[in-house]
């Protein structure tokens, strides 16, 4: 598998799916992009207004319809197709109407590509990440969500705009759920290769307890305040999605955040959430051993307890 003869399928035409699709195109991700959605009309439109574009992009084509077939034979296949979260919503209220619209589809789609690694990104994507596991019977690793890849995206921008520095200089992940339980691994965190809590802040003095938790909380409300004032959150898990798409694709083994149920922790091994995880031309091939102080070890395993309680109530 390489990127230069590779296919990736985006499923979903809404906002989040358009979106990683002309991501992927724009990077290069991929070199055929297909977009698959039961609207028709919708799916022709946008699949037309990202092809008058291709001579600026990096993929080279961009093909779609409402059929599956036009995903036959690919090496990724991103899912984005669900009800989308209302103003007000926890992405875990979602969870039972998005678990029946998985069960129509991933038949279809792992028939059309026995070999692809499949990624969910529809929420809530620790849920739907297990469940999919279920329903296609895939080899591990092959199926795992984006899980709180954009969190730690949202982490590292916040630190960096309040120390003055890159964000790609700031390096801490969030993990757990994606969603009201996940925390950020503040005992690791480093900016450069210098400690978090030894770095000053333009104040002339280290974050406090009170600012370090006040960001936590403006990742974890983020997208309920994005989706107050547009609607959906799409660019930011746009892009995320598409660099994901290339640590598969490019056998990158790269270490991102990404839900899956192989994420090494003892005695959950019936949840999927994110954890540092090596990526590559198979999907997740493993976590990393976690270096957890005592309060974010209790923090992961409320974590893990609130996933459980709705792989329940969902019937997984």
């Amino acid at each position: 598998m390489s990127i230069s003869t590779s296919k990736l399928s985006v499923i979903g035409a809404g906002s989040v799916g358009t979106a990683l699709a002309y991501a992927a195109m724009i990077r290069g991700s991929a070199k055929i992009v297909a977009l698959q959605d039961l609207n028709e009309a919708k799916v022709e439109a946008e699949v037309l207004d990202l092809a008058h574009g291709t001579q600026f992009m990096q993929s080279s084509s961009i093909i779609g319809g409402a059929s599956q077939d036009v995903t036959a034979d690919s090496d990724v296949v991103v899912i984005t197709a669900g009800a989308k979260q209302n103003p007000g919503q926890t992405r875990l209220d979602l969870a039972a109407k998005n678990v029946s619209i998985l069960e129509s589809m991933l038949p279809g789609l792992v028939e059309r590509s026995p070999n692809a690694v499949f990624i969910l990104v529809t929420n809530p994507v620790d849920v739907l990440t297990y469940v999919a596991t279920k329903i296609t019977g895939l080899p591990s690793g092959r199926v795992f969500g984006s899980g709180t890849v954009l969190d730690s995206s949202r982490l590292r921008w916040l630190l960096g705009q309040r120390l003055g520095v890159s964000a790609r200089s700031v390096h801490s992940m969030i993990i757990g759920e994606h969603g009201d339980s996940e925390f950020a691994m503040w005992s690791t965190a480093t900016v450069g290769q210098i400690p978090l809590h030894d770095i000053m802040t333009p104040e002339g003095a280290p974050f406090t307890p009170a600012q370090l938790d006040e960001i936590e909380h403006e990742v974890r409300s983020a997208a309920y305040k994005i989706i107050e004032g547009k609607g959906a959150t799409n660019y930011a898990i746009g892009v995320s999605g598409a660099r994901i798409v290339e640590a598969v694709l490019g056998n990158q083994k790269a270490v991102l955040p990404v839900s899956s149920p192989l994420h090494g922790i003892d005695g959950a091994s019936d949840v999927a959430l994110s954890v540092p995880s090596i990526v590559g031309s198979t999907g997740v091939e493993r976590a990393l051993p976690l270096s957890l102080n005592d309060a974010e070890a209790a923090r992961l395993t409320s974590s893990i307890e609130a996933l459980r309680q709705t792989i329940k109530v969902v019937g997984y």
